[in-house]
């Protein structure tokens, strides 16, 4: 099995068309035809399962797809691992956070690593716990920043809590104040307050949902399905109140009421996390030493 064989294999698996996966990885069709029944000889077995106009992967090439995604993604990390050995002048870091991370902890850290280390790409995907979980176990990532506890634990990943952080109500000023004016918002209180929703799969959607379930109320969403800018925006504009990690809170004060909530409060776990079997490149070490020192 060769690694060009893998490449062309993944190629055709995602166009479902032979000769635009030779257009993709500049080969002709006809040797990557042949390169692909050399894979599946090699294997014993189909990997796709032909007719005209139609490339549908068989059984055994559902089987191999995430597998050979893997090693070619492994592969990559490790080009770049030798690259960065000249004393980190070039390379790349891929960080997964979530967004209201991507606002809130990594700006200061990104900034002080690219000061220190400004020939290193930085490659920031966002999104919820549960994808970048998904990413990191594919080998798109080598570092991510997610809310524990994890919503399907993996034990093919290593996390290190990183910090645990407040959740906060906040609030357009020329609305009235959350919670009678106090200088806290229980999460009773929201039971008369309409929520400016994240969406389905965004940790604080879940997080805040269940905190007024336990309360004993579903809440009542103004506007749901945003990111957190739009979240923000929208508690700007008065469509209601929302709860968000301090930070954020802290960075986005500009036009917004922010209200501590009440003891016992809501608190989120940050975690970063990375891939037990394969350790992270040189690189995403040293990002992982900053965010760990920060």
């Amino acid at each position: 099995m060769q690694f060009q064989q893998l490449q062309y294999f993944v190629a055709v698996a995602e166009t479902r068309h032979f000769t635009r996966a030779a257009e993709l990885v500049h080969v002709a069709q006809p040797s990557l035809s042949q390169q692909i029944k050399a894979l599946e000889r090699e294997l014993g077995a189909d990997l796709f399962q032909r007719a005209r106009g139609n490339i549908t992967l068989t059984d055994a090439g559902e089987a191999l797809l995430p597998l050979a995604r893997r090693i070619l993604a492994d592969t990559e990390t490790a080009r770049y691992e030798v690259q960065e050995l000249v004393q980190l002048r070039g390379g790349r870091v891929r960080l997964g956070a979530t967004p209201s991370l991507c606002t809130g902890l990594l700006p200061d850290v990104l900034r002080a690593f690219h000061d220190r280390y400004p020939g290193i790409r930085l490659l920031i995907e966002e999104g919820g716990s549960h994808d970048l979980v998904r990413e990191l176990a594919r080998g798109v990532l080598d570092l991510a920043l997610v809310v524990l506890p994890l919503p399907t634990p993996s034990p093919a990943l290593t996390t290190v809590e990183l910090l645990r952080e407040d959740l906060v109500v906040v609030s357009s000023p020329e609305a009235s104040q959350p919670g009678d004016g106090r200088r806290t918002v229980r999460i009773a209180d929201l039971e008369q307050e309409r929520l400016v929703m994240f969406r389905h799969g965004y940790d604080l959607r879940e997080l805040t949902v269940a905190a007024c379930r336990a309360e004993g109320f579903e809440p009542d969403f103004a506007v749901e399905g945003g990111e957190m800018d739009a979240v923000l925006g929208f508690v700007r504009a008065g469509l209601g109140v929302a709860v968000v990690p301090r930070m954020v809170a802290a960075r986005s004060g500009r036009g917004l009421r922010v209200t501590p909530l009440a003891r016992p409060g809501l608190h989120r776990t940050i975690a970063l996390a990375h891939r037990s079997d394969v350790a992270p490149p040189r690189a995403a070490r040293e990002l992982q030493r900053m965010l760990l020192e920060r």
